[in-house]
C-alpha cells in the first residue's frame, strides 16, 4: 500500500535535487545529478514522515568517493532514520571499498547498549527504590564513584578493551572494583555464555593503541582519575531500570537467561570525551589530506583512501578501535557501579549480563559473526561497513533496541539480512528536535509530552522535556516493519520502570 500523497511527495523531493522512488515501505534515493552513485534505501513504517534533509544527507553519503580511488558500494538506513547535526543522517549504514569515512561515524564512537537481568520482582525493587536511587544519583551525578586506575590499566584498556582492563584489575584492583565480583566479570568477558557466543560484541576488544588515546589519560606511571569514565553522557544516553513484560521466543530467552517478571538494567552510552577527541581529530585530518587543488566535495564529507594514504586508513581504524575499547569499558563500569549498589541495597543479586553491542562503529564487511571474529579475514579486508545509529544484526546475534523512557524496549535476535547490510535500528528515532522541545515543550502539559507516569531521575528539568516520549517516533512500528522485512525477530519486550538521565 502506497503512502497518501506519495506522488506529491516525490515531486517535492525531486525539486530538491533528489531522485526518489517508493516500493513496499522502502524509499530509494540518490542525487539527481549523480546517476552513477549507488541508490540508497530507507525502510520506513507506513505513516512515518519522510524528512527531505535526512534523505539528502543519505544521498550525499552514498555519493562519497575519493579521487585517488575508493567508493561507496551500498548505502541504506534503518527505520529510526532522521537528520544528523554533522551532515550524516542517524540510522545510516554505508559499505565502502578502498576508503573509510571518519565523519560518517562522527565522535560518538562505540555508542551502544548493554543489558543486564536481575532476579528481583518489581515489588521487591520498588520497596527499596528510594535508597537505591539516592546511591545511584551519587555515583552517576555527584561523582561519588571511584574508578581510579593505574597508568598501566588505562593503557591496557585502550589497547585491548575489556580483556586488557580486566587482566590489569585481576593483578591490581583499584577504586570500587576491589568490591566487584571479578570471577563474574571474567566469565562475562571470556565465556561463551549463550548459544550465540560471547556476551560482549567482539569480546569487548578491538585492535587499539594507547598511543592514540588522549595523552592525559595515559601517563607514564601513577594513578589516573578520569572524570569521563563511568558516565552516562548527554543527549539520548541513559541508564534505565525495566521489567521483562513479555517473552516471545522462550527458547532463546531461556538460553540468554531472560524470564518474564525479571527486573532488567539497560545502559546506553559510548566513548564520551575520548570519542570526541579521536572523532574530531580524524574528521579534520581527512579534510587536510584532500588532494591540493581539487574542489572540496559539496557535502563536505571527506574520505580516506587506501590508494593514496593506506597508512592513514590503518591509523584511523586503530584510533577508532582505541575509542571503541574505552566505550566498552565505560558501559561495563556503569553497569558495575549499579551492580555494587544493587548488592548493597537488595543483598546477593547477581544481575548477569545478557549482551553488550555497539551501534556507532566501523567494521569489516562480512556476512556473519564467525568471519568477523577471524583476525586473518580482517587483516586482508578492503571493504568496511560504517553504522551510525544502527546495530549489527547478524544471524543469531542479540540486538537491543530501546524505546523512549515512556515506551517499551526490545531484546531482539538478528536474522542476518544482506538486503539491509546485516543491520537493524538502534531505537525509535526522534520526531521532534531538542531545540524545538526546549523552545515549546515547557508550554505543553505532562500528558501532551507523554510524561505522565514517567519516573525520570535527573538534575536538569529540561532533560525530561528534551527526552520526553513525545520527542520520539512509535517504537512498535519501528520493530514491526523490521520483523516483516526479516531483519530481526522479537525475543522479549521490556517496560520502563525508571530512567537516569545525566
Amino acid at each position: 500500500m502506497q503512502p497518501k500523497n506519495i506522488k506529491r511527495l516525490l515531486r517535492a523531493l525531486s525539486r530538491q535535487g533528489l531522485d526518489v522512488t517508493y516500493y513496499q515501505h522502502t524509499y530509494s534515493v540518490r542525487l539527481a545529478n549523480s546517476p552513477d552513485a549507488p541508490v540508497a534505501e530507507v525502510l520506513l513504517p507506513e505513516g512515518f514522515p519522510i524528512e527531505a534533509k535526512a534523505l539528502k544527507q543519505l544521498a550525499n553519503l552514498a555519493n562519497v568517493r575519493h579521487p585517488a580511488g575508493g567508493c561507496v558500494c551500498r548505502a541504506c538506513a534503518t527505520p529510526d532514520f532522521h537528520p544528523g547535526d554533522a551532515g550524516v543522517a542517524i540510522g545510516s549504514v554505508v559499505e565502502t571499498e578502498g576508503q573509510v569515512i571518519p565523519s560518517a561515524l562522527g565522535s560518538d564512537i562505540n555508542c551502544g547498549m548493554r543489558l543486564h537481568v536481575a532476579d528481583l520482582t518489581i515489588d521487591e525493587f520498588l520497596a527499596k527504590r528510594h535508597q537505591f536511587v539516592e546511591l545511584m544519583k551519587g555515583d552517576y551525578f555527584f561523582g561519588t564513584r571511584d574508578v581510579t586506575m593505574t597508568a598501566g590499566a588505562m593503557r591496557a584498556l585502550f589497547e585491548d578493551g575489556v580483556p586488557g582492563w580486566l587482566d590489569a584489575m585481576l593483578d591490581h584492583p583499584t577504586g570500587s572494583v576491589v568490591k566487584s565480583d571479578l570471577h563474574q566479570l571474567t566469565q562475562e568477558s571470556d565465556g561463551f555464555a549463550n548459544a550465540f557466543g560471547q556476551r560482549i560484541f567482539l569480546g569487548g576488544s578491538m585492535d587499539g593503541s594507547w598511543k592514540l588515546a588522549p595523552p592525559e589519560l595515559v601517563p607514564d606511571d601513577g594513578l589516573v582519575r578520569d572524570g569521563g569514565l563511568a558516565t552516562i553522557g548527554s543527549g539520548n544516553h541513559f541508564v534505565e531500570v525495566q521489567r521483562v513484560d513479555r517473552v516471545e521466543n522462550r527458547a532463546l530467552a531461556h538460553i540468554w537467561g531472560v524470564r518474564e517478571g525479571q527486573i532488567t538494567f539497560m545502559i546506553h552510552s559510548g566513548s564520551r570525551n575520548v570519542g570526541k577527541y579521536i572523532g574530531g581529530m580524524w574528521r579534520d585530518r581527512a579534510k587536510a589530506t584532500w588532494p591540493k587543488g581539487l574542489k572540496y566535495p559539496d557535502a563536505q564529507i571527506f574520505p580516506l583512501s587506501t590508494h593514496s594514504h593506506p597508512e592513514l586508513v590503518t591509523s584511523y581504524l586503530q584510533a577508532e578501535a582505541t575509542a571503541a575499547n574505552y566505550g566498552f569499558v565505560n558501559r561495563l563500569l556503569l553497569a558495575e557501579l549499579l551492580r555494587l549498589r544493587l548488592r548493597e541495597v537488595y543483598g546477593d543479586v547477581a544481575a548477569p549480563l545478557v549482551y553488550d553491542l555497539p551501534h556507532n562503529i566501523t567494521l569489516p564487511q562480512v556476512e556473519d559473526m564467525e568471519m568477523l571474529y577471524a583476525t586473518s579475514a580482517q587483516s586482508q579486508i578492503n571493504k568496511w561497513v560504517t553504522r551510525k545509529g544502527a546495530c549489527p544484526a547478524y544471524a543469531g546475534q542479540p540486538v537491543i533496541i530501546p524505546g523512549s523512557m515512556g515506551a517499551y524496549s526490545y531484546l531482539m535476535v538478528g536474522r542476518g539480512n544482506p538486503a539491509f547490510c546485516y543491520s537493524a535500528s538502534h531505537g525509535a528515532g526522534r520526531a521532534r528536535s531538542r531545540f524545538e522541545l526546549n523552545r515549546r515543550g515547557a508550554l505543553q502539559t505532562e500528558a501532551e509530552l507523554g510524561l505522565t507516569g514517567v519516573d525520570c531521575i535527573t538534575l536538569r528539568k529540561e532533560r525530561r522535556i528534551e527526552e520526553a516520549p513525545a520527542a520520539y517516533k512509535p517504537i512498535e512500528s519501528v520493530i514491526d516493519v523490521q520483523v516483516n522485512a526479516e531483519i530481526i525477530d522479537v525475543v522479549a519486550r521490556l517496560s520502563p520502570v525508571l530512567t537516569f538521565k545525566a
